[in-house]
């Protein structure tokens, strides 16, 4: 079959051997390019097989799921006590990482990793699901009233998945966005623009150095910063506005569950409640011998990329 693969800090398509083993045959439908995948790239991440953490497709029987991309040990005192994104195994559980990814005709997956979609969304668009459950994980830190303020540094796929989660059920949101398309999608789900005043909460989406100094800056006193950004260079920590304002600093990384429900359950619920998020987050689809050009436009973000799908 095809797949997307690294070599030596560029993308390829190559022949690879269809998958074998246990689990379950998904036929891929649509396999997003992440911010994630573009640095692992261009910093020499050891990738061991083909790419793609953000994928959804059709079963054997033809139902349409999307797929929570990890495979956790199970057995370490994180994975014991409910925290698999924690799996002490690290990279090495999640697909498209330390396994074969999504950017593949097929991929085989444990039970576990399934997430039955609603009626009204289609794998062709519910890669979006786990963008969306990094957001759901990061927001579900918060204390939140209707009436709070949040504001969103970063205008991303992530950082747009975040305004999408909190316009969903709060008043204010405000997104701090760089670029033409970013701020046309944020004002499409609801959110306001150009973050000033006070803030109970910020999510940090951008993953720098000024957009933590920003976070800092428009928190309220005693509010709360969530880096939900991928952080791949050391940033400078604002300790003189943290500590004068009693500010709280959370990290958040991938996903997992509040009591019996998944984040990516949520995040599928999400999409089928707001069926706008496809046509404004997915900005480019692509087939998958498209792939090069693919990963060349996912870095063009002034020229309007936000989330950019390979459909096998």
């Amino acid at each position: 079959m095809k797949a997307v693969r690294c070599c030596e800090k560029t993308v390829e398509l190559v022949d690879a051997p269809a998958p074998t083993g246990e689990g379950v045959v998904v036929n891929v439908r649509s396999a997003g390019i992440c911010g994630s995948d573009l640095h692992m790239i261009d910093n020499g991440f050891p990738i061991p097989g083909t790419l793609g953490h953000e994928m959804a497709g059709t079963l054997k029987d033809g139902r349409e799921v999307a797929i929570e991309p990890v495979a956790p040990c199970g057995h370490c005192d994180m994975c014991v006590q409910g925290d698999y994104f924690s799996c002490r195994k690290g990279p090495a559980v999640l697909y498209g990482v330390g396994m074969d990814g999504g950017m593949a005709e097929q991929i085989i997956v444990p039970e576990r990793a399934i997430v039955p979609l609603p009626n009204n969304v289609s794998a062709a668009d519910a890669c979006l699901v786990e963008p969306l459950a990094v957001a759901v994980h990061g927001v579900n830190m918060l204390d939140l009233q209707v009436s709070s303020r949040v504001a969103v540094i970063g205008a991303g796929a992530v950082g747009l998945a975040a305004a999408a989660v909190l316009t969903s059920f709060l008043s204010r949101v405000d997104v701090a966005a760089r670029h033409d398309a970013q701020r046309e999608a944020a004002q499409r789900l609801g959110a306001g623009l150009e973050p000033e005043g006070e803030y109970d909460a910020v999510l940090e989406c951008a993953g720098n150095t000024a957009a933590l100094a920003q976070a800092a800056r428009l928190c309220k006193p005693g509010g709360v910063i969530v880096l939900l950004a991928t952080y791949w260079e050391t940033v400078e920590m604002p300790a003189a506005l943290i500590t004068m304002k009693s500010l709280r600093v959370y990290g958040s990384f991938l996903y997992g569950k509040r009591g019996l429900i998944r984040d990516v359950e949520v995040a599928a619920q999400l999409m089928a409640a707001r069926p706008e998020l496809a046509a404004t987050l997915i900005t480019h689809r692509m087939p998958l011998d498209a792939a090069p050009e693919a990963f060349a436009i996912a870095r063009q973000r002034e020229a309007g990329a936000i989330k950019v799908v390979l459909e096998p």
